[in-house]
């Protein structure tokens, strides 16, 4: 079991930046891929960034230029670095650890809400 919290979230206006941050609850980074899914209301979740304890990372292709996944394992965070936001970003994010070997256990943080809005 990993509980995920995240924070960081908040308003901020159009081109604005903002780092989100997921604190998981256990250390094994080596056993999960970690990543960012937002979701609008009404909308599917969709995945904005994954990362793998080596650093490999992978982005929705609409954002990879904006967006940056980073893992900090001496802190034990996983961040989202986000810039130049508009309106479209605002959704709700959310943390996720997926076990490598077992893909079909994963686990996700309660999400933080993101509104970009002048």
């Amino acid at each position: 079991q990993v509980q995920l919290v995240e924070s960081g979230g908040g308003f901020v206006q159009p081109g604005g930046s903002l780092r989100l941050s997921c604190a998981p609850s256990q250390t094994r980074y080596g056993a999960y891929i970690w990543g960012w899914f937002r979701q609008v209301l009404g909308n599917e979740r969709e995945m904005v960034a994954t990362i793998t304890p080596g650093g490999l990372t992978n982005y929705a292709a609409s954002l990879k230029d904006r967006f940056t996944i980073s893992l900090d394992t001496v802190n034990g965070t996983i961040y989202l670095d986000m810039r130049d936001l508009d309106a479209e970003d605002t959704a709700v994010y959310y943390c996720n650890a997926r076990n490598r070997v077992v893909t079909s256990r994963e686990y996700w943080g309660q999400g933080t809400q993101v509104t970009v809005s002048s």
